[in-house]
Protein backbone atom coordinates (compact mmCIF):
# COMPACT_ATOMS: atom_id res chain seq x y z
CA UNK A 1 0.00 0.00 0.00
CA UNK A 2 1.37 3.15 -0.89
CA UNK A 3 -0.03 6.24 1.76
CA UNK A 4 -1.44 9.75 0.23
CA UNK A 5 -1.29 12.53 2.22
CA UNK A 6 -4.49 14.44 0.82
CA UNK A 7 -4.82 18.20 1.36
CA UNK A 8 -7.60 19.92 -0.39
CA UNK A 9 -9.62 23.30 -0.17
CA UNK A 10 -10.41 26.10 -2.37
CA UNK A 11 -7.96 28.11 -4.22
CA UNK A 12 -5.58 30.45 -2.76
CA UNK A 13 -6.44 28.10 0.37
CA UNK A 14 -2.96 28.04 1.36
CA UNK A 15 -2.50 23.96 0.22
CA UNK A 16 1.27 24.93 -1.59
CA UNK A 17 2.55 26.79 1.51
CA UNK A 18 0.80 24.17 4.00
CA UNK A 19 2.40 20.99 2.00
CA UNK A 20 5.84 23.31 1.00
CA UNK A 21 6.45 23.42 5.22
CA UNK A 22 5.71 19.95 5.66
CA UNK A 23 7.92 18.47 3.29
CA UNK A 24 10.66 20.95 4.28
CA UNK A 25 10.50 19.62 8.01
CA UNK A 26 12.90 16.82 8.89
CA UNK A 27 9.98 14.37 10.30
CA UNK A 28 8.86 14.29 6.95
CA UNK A 29 12.35 13.44 5.09
CA UNK A 30 12.74 9.92 3.97
CA UNK A 31 15.02 7.85 1.64
CA UNK A 32 12.17 7.17 -0.54
CA UNK A 33 10.58 9.48 -2.95
CA UNK A 34 7.89 11.57 -2.31
CA UNK A 35 5.42 12.27 -5.18
CA UNK A 36 3.11 15.41 -5.33
CA UNK A 37 0.16 15.65 -7.41
CA UNK A 38 -0.84 19.16 -8.43
CA UNK A 39 -4.54 19.73 -9.14
CA UNK A 40 -4.39 23.09 -8.76
CA UNK A 41 -2.05 25.85 -9.20
CA UNK A 42 -2.53 29.20 -7.31
CA UNK A 43 -0.16 32.01 -6.80
CA UNK A 44 1.88 30.16 -4.60
CA UNK A 45 4.69 27.62 -6.75
CA UNK A 46 6.87 24.98 -5.18
CA UNK A 47 10.49 25.71 -5.29
CA UNK A 48 12.86 23.70 -6.96
CA UNK A 49 14.96 23.73 -4.93
CA UNK A 50 13.10 22.49 -1.91
CA UNK A 51 11.79 19.91 -4.05
CA UNK A 52 15.80 18.73 -4.35
CA UNK A 53 16.23 19.14 -0.59
CA UNK A 54 13.04 16.75 0.05
CA UNK A 55 13.61 14.24 -2.65
CA UNK A 56 10.70 15.23 -4.00
CA UNK A 57 9.09 15.17 -7.61
CA UNK A 58 6.12 17.53 -8.79
CA UNK A 59 3.20 16.22 -11.15
CA UNK A 60 0.58 18.75 -12.53
CA UNK A 61 -2.99 17.32 -13.39
CA UNK A 62 -4.83 20.54 -15.06
CA UNK A 63 -7.87 18.43 -16.06
CA UNK A 64 -10.58 16.35 -13.59
CA UNK A 65 -10.70 13.94 -16.76
CA UNK A 66 -7.57 13.57 -16.71
CA UNK A 67 -7.22 12.43 -12.93
CA UNK A 68 -7.70 8.81 -13.08
CA UNK A 69 -6.23 5.28 -11.82
CA UNK A 70 -5.00 4.41 -15.16
CA UNK A 71 -2.79 7.74 -15.21
CA UNK A 72 -2.00 7.55 -11.37
CA UNK A 73 -0.70 4.13 -12.22
CA UNK A 74 1.32 5.38 -14.90
CA UNK A 75 3.14 8.46 -12.20
CA UNK A 76 3.50 5.63 -9.93
CA UNK A 77 5.09 3.71 -12.42
CA UNK A 78 7.63 6.64 -13.92
CA UNK A 79 8.48 8.00 -10.35
CA UNK A 80 8.57 4.96 -8.26
CA UNK A 81 7.55 6.92 -5.33
CA UNK A 82 6.85 5.74 -1.07
CA UNK A 83 4.88 8.21 -0.58
CA UNK A 84 2.55 10.83 -2.59
CA UNK A 85 0.73 13.99 -1.49
CA UNK A 86 -1.92 15.41 -3.38
CA UNK A 87 -3.11 18.39 -3.65
CA UNK A 88 -6.61 18.53 -4.50
CA UNK A 89 -8.45 20.98 -6.55
CA UNK A 90 -11.32 22.51 -4.35
CA UNK A 91 -13.49 23.05 -7.89
CA UNK A 92 -13.66 19.67 -8.51
CA UNK A 93 -16.12 17.10 -6.74
CA UNK A 94 -14.15 14.69 -4.25
CA UNK A 95 -16.73 12.04 -4.72
CA UNK A 96 -15.67 11.15 -7.76
CA UNK A 97 -11.75 11.00 -7.15
CA UNK A 98 -10.93 7.08 -8.27
CA UNK A 99 -7.83 6.21 -7.52
CA UNK A 100 -5.67 2.94 -7.58
CA UNK A 101 -6.84 0.23 -5.01
CA UNK A 102 -3.49 0.40 -3.80
CA UNK A 103 -3.06 3.56 -2.83
CA UNK A 104 -4.62 4.71 0.79
CA UNK A 105 -5.20 7.79 2.23
CA UNK A 106 -3.16 7.93 5.27
CA UNK A 107 -4.14 11.69 6.47
CA UNK A 108 -6.96 13.80 5.31
CA UNK A 109 -6.18 18.13 5.47
CA UNK A 110 -8.33 20.69 4.44
CA UNK A 111 -7.16 24.19 3.87
CA UNK A 112 -9.04 27.17 4.12
CA UNK A 113 -8.77 31.08 3.87
CA UNK A 114 -10.59 32.95 6.66
CA UNK A 115 -11.39 36.01 5.36
CA UNK A 116 -13.44 33.78 2.23
CA UNK A 117 -14.79 31.45 4.19
CA UNK A 118 -17.90 32.93 5.25
CA UNK A 119 -18.78 33.16 1.08
CA UNK A 120 -17.90 29.72 0.90
CA UNK A 121 -19.86 28.16 3.87
CA UNK A 122 -23.11 30.59 2.63
CA UNK A 123 -22.93 29.35 -1.26
CA UNK A 124 -21.05 26.29 -1.79
CA UNK A 125 -21.89 24.57 2.03
CA UNK A 126 -22.33 20.90 0.26
CA UNK A 127 -19.28 20.92 -1.37
CA UNK A 128 -17.06 22.72 1.51
CA UNK A 129 -18.58 20.17 3.91
CA UNK A 130 -17.96 16.84 1.16
CA UNK A 131 -14.07 18.33 1.86
CA UNK A 132 -14.31 18.44 5.56
CA UNK A 133 -16.29 15.05 6.50
CA UNK A 134 -12.93 12.85 6.29
CA UNK A 135 -10.54 15.39 7.41
CA UNK A 136 -8.13 14.79 10.60
CA UNK A 137 -7.14 18.44 10.61
CA UNK A 138 -8.77 22.39 9.74
CA UNK A 139 -6.36 24.92 9.15
CA UNK A 140 -8.16 28.77 8.64
CA UNK A 141 -5.20 30.79 7.95
CA UNK A 142 -5.50 34.56 7.46
CA UNK A 143 -7.76 35.08 10.42
CA UNK A 144 -6.18 38.38 11.38
CA UNK A 145 -8.30 40.58 13.08
CA UNK A 146 -11.96 38.11 12.09
CA UNK A 147 -14.66 38.55 14.59
CA UNK A 148 -16.72 35.71 13.91
CA UNK A 149 -14.08 32.79 14.68
CA UNK A 150 -16.40 31.48 17.89
CA UNK A 151 -18.88 31.14 15.05
CA UNK A 152 -16.70 29.67 12.25
CA UNK A 153 -15.42 26.83 14.92
CA UNK A 154 -19.19 26.04 15.43
CA UNK A 155 -19.79 25.88 11.96
CA UNK A 156 -16.31 23.47 11.08
CA UNK A 157 -17.21 21.34 14.14
CA UNK A 158 -21.21 20.51 13.06
CA UNK A 159 -19.53 19.17 10.06
CA UNK A 160 -17.16 17.26 11.34
CA UNK A 161 -17.03 16.90 15.01
CA UNK A 162 -13.38 15.05 15.28
CA UNK A 163 -11.43 17.23 13.43
CA UNK A 164 -8.72 19.03 15.32
CA UNK A 165 -9.14 22.59 13.89
CA UNK A 166 -6.07 25.33 13.87
CA UNK A 167 -6.52 29.24 13.48
CA UNK A 168 -3.43 31.43 12.04
CA UNK A 169 -2.94 34.87 11.42
CA UNK A 170 -1.20 35.93 7.94
CA UNK A 171 2.17 35.13 9.28
CA UNK A 172 1.18 31.66 10.04
CA UNK A 173 1.46 31.76 13.77
CA UNK A 174 -1.17 30.43 16.07
CA UNK A 175 -4.09 32.73 16.87
CA UNK A 176 -6.06 31.84 20.21
CA UNK A 177 -9.70 31.80 19.53
CA UNK A 178 -11.27 33.15 23.08
CA UNK A 179 -14.34 34.76 24.43
CA UNK A 180 -17.23 32.55 22.77
CA UNK A 181 -20.02 34.46 21.61
CA UNK A 182 -22.76 32.03 23.35
CA UNK A 183 -26.72 32.93 23.12
CA UNK A 184 -26.91 31.69 26.79
CA UNK A 185 -25.65 32.84 29.89
CA UNK A 186 -23.29 30.03 31.49
CA UNK A 187 -23.66 31.73 34.79
CA UNK A 188 -26.89 30.91 35.32
CA UNK A 189 -28.14 27.94 37.24
CA UNK A 190 -30.45 26.71 34.49
CA UNK A 191 -29.79 26.80 30.53
CA UNK A 192 -33.01 26.62 29.34
CA UNK A 193 -32.22 25.45 25.66
CA UNK A 194 -34.59 26.25 22.40
CA UNK A 195 -33.98 24.62 19.01
CA UNK A 196 -31.17 27.44 17.89
CA UNK A 197 -29.03 27.29 21.16
CA UNK A 198 -29.09 23.47 22.00
CA UNK A 199 -27.11 23.30 18.50
CA UNK A 200 -24.70 25.84 19.60
CA UNK A 201 -24.92 23.53 23.30
CA UNK A 202 -24.12 20.64 21.90
CA UNK A 203 -20.52 21.64 19.92
CA UNK A 204 -19.46 23.73 22.79
CA UNK A 205 -20.26 20.75 24.86
CA UNK A 206 -17.94 18.47 22.81
CA UNK A 207 -14.70 20.67 23.32
CA UNK A 208 -15.60 22.99 26.72
CA UNK A 209 -17.16 20.01 29.04
CA UNK A 210 -15.99 21.33 32.16
CA UNK A 211 -17.56 24.39 31.86
CA UNK A 212 -21.06 22.35 31.35
CA UNK A 213 -20.44 20.14 34.16
CA UNK A 214 -22.50 19.96 37.28
CA UNK A 215 -24.91 22.37 35.16
CA UNK A 216 -28.30 21.90 34.85
CA UNK A 217 -29.79 22.40 31.23
CA UNK A 218 -33.65 21.68 29.69
CA UNK A 219 -34.16 21.61 26.08
CA UNK A 220 -36.98 19.80 23.94
CA UNK A 221 -35.73 15.99 22.64
CA UNK A 222 -37.11 12.74 20.94
CA UNK A 223 -35.83 9.54 22.51
CA UNK A 224 -33.70 7.25 20.89
CA UNK A 225 -31.70 3.89 22.19
CA UNK A 226 -29.25 2.96 19.80
CA UNK A 227 -28.65 -1.11 19.98
CA UNK A 228 -25.94 -2.57 22.27
CA UNK A 229 -26.74 0.52 24.35
CA UNK A 230 -25.91 -0.09 28.35
CA UNK A 231 -28.81 -0.42 30.21
CA UNK A 232 -30.37 2.70 32.40
CA UNK A 233 -29.19 5.02 29.55
CA UNK A 234 -30.65 6.71 26.16
CA UNK A 235 -29.83 9.71 23.94
CA UNK A 236 -32.48 12.47 24.18
CA UNK A 237 -31.42 14.72 20.89
CA UNK A 238 -32.42 16.39 17.64
CA UNK A 239 -32.06 15.32 13.85
CA UNK A 240 -30.45 18.33 12.84
CA UNK A 241 -29.32 19.72 8.93
CA UNK A 242 -25.25 19.83 9.15
CA UNK A 243 -24.80 21.45 5.44
CA UNK A 244 -27.89 20.80 3.44
CA UNK A 245 -31.73 18.62 3.70
CA UNK A 246 -29.75 15.31 2.22
CA UNK A 247 -27.25 15.79 5.38
CA UNK A 248 -28.45 15.24 8.56
CA UNK A 249 -27.46 13.76 11.41
CA UNK A 250 -29.11 12.89 15.13
CA UNK A 251 -27.17 14.80 17.55
CA UNK A 252 -27.35 14.25 21.53
CA UNK A 253 -25.26 12.80 24.36
CA UNK A 254 -26.01 9.49 26.36
CA UNK A 255 -28.23 10.14 29.74
CA UNK A 256 -28.80 8.20 32.44
CA UNK A 257 -32.11 7.68 33.34
CA UNK A 258 -33.77 4.76 35.79
CA UNK A 259 -36.49 3.04 33.62
CA UNK A 260 -34.83 4.23 30.54
CA UNK A 261 -35.64 1.14 28.47
CA UNK A 262 -39.70 2.23 29.13
CA UNK A 263 -38.87 5.29 26.91
CA UNK A 264 -40.86 4.94 23.53
CA UNK A 265 -38.33 5.26 20.92
CA UNK A 266 -38.75 8.69 19.15
CA UNK A 267 -41.30 10.04 21.09
CA UNK A 268 -40.98 13.46 22.27
CA UNK A 269 -40.31 14.96 25.75
CA UNK A 270 -38.93 17.92 27.61
CA UNK A 271 -36.02 17.12 29.17
CA UNK A 272 -34.16 18.53 32.50
CA UNK A 273 -30.41 16.79 33.30
CA UNK A 274 -27.48 17.63 34.68
CA UNK A 275 -24.04 17.22 32.63
CA UNK A 276 -21.42 14.93 33.91
CA UNK A 277 -18.51 13.58 32.53
CA UNK A 278 -17.84 9.99 32.47
CA UNK A 279 -16.82 7.01 30.41
CA UNK A 280 -18.91 5.09 28.62
CA UNK A 281 -18.04 2.21 26.07
CA UNK A 282 -19.94 3.67 23.47
CA UNK A 283 -17.45 6.77 23.51
CA UNK A 284 -14.71 4.96 23.89
CA UNK A 285 -13.05 7.53 26.42
CA UNK A 286 -14.55 10.09 29.12
CA UNK A 287 -17.72 12.41 27.41
CA UNK A 288 -20.12 14.32 28.60
CA UNK A 289 -23.11 12.02 29.86
CA UNK A 290 -26.28 13.56 30.94
CA UNK A 291 -28.19 12.52 34.27
CA UNK A 292 -31.79 13.00 34.04
CA UNK A 293 -33.43 15.02 36.90
CA UNK A 294 -36.94 15.08 35.23
CA UNK A 295 -38.51 13.88 31.86
CA UNK A 296 -42.05 15.88 30.94
CA UNK A 297 -43.82 14.13 27.67
CA UNK A 298 -45.02 16.40 24.88
CA UNK A 299 -46.31 16.61 21.94
CA UNK A 300 -44.01 16.55 18.80
CA UNK A 301 -43.09 20.30 18.19
CA UNK A 302 -43.65 22.06 14.42
CA UNK A 303 -39.96 21.90 13.48
CA UNK A 304 -38.92 18.35 14.27
CA UNK A 305 -35.16 19.51 12.52
CA UNK A 306 -33.30 21.77 13.96
CA UNK A 307 -30.00 23.47 12.23
CA UNK A 308 -26.83 22.71 13.45
CA UNK A 309 -25.13 25.65 13.40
Amino acid sequence: MIPVYLINGFLDGGKTTFISYTISQPYFHMKDKTLIICCEQGDEEYADELLRASNSVLEVIEEEEQFSASYLIELEKKHKPGRIILEWNGMWNVKKMKMPWHWKVEQQVTCLCGTTFSIYFSNMKSQLAEMLRKSELIILNRCDNLPNLPNYKRNLKAINQKAEIIFEDSAGEMSVVMDEDLPYDLKSDLLSLNDEQYGIWYIDALENTDRYLDKTIEFVATVFTPKNFPEGYFVPGRMAMTCCADDMAFIGFACKYEGAEKLEQKSWLKIRAVVKREFLDVYGEEGPVLHAVSLEKIEKPKEEIISFV
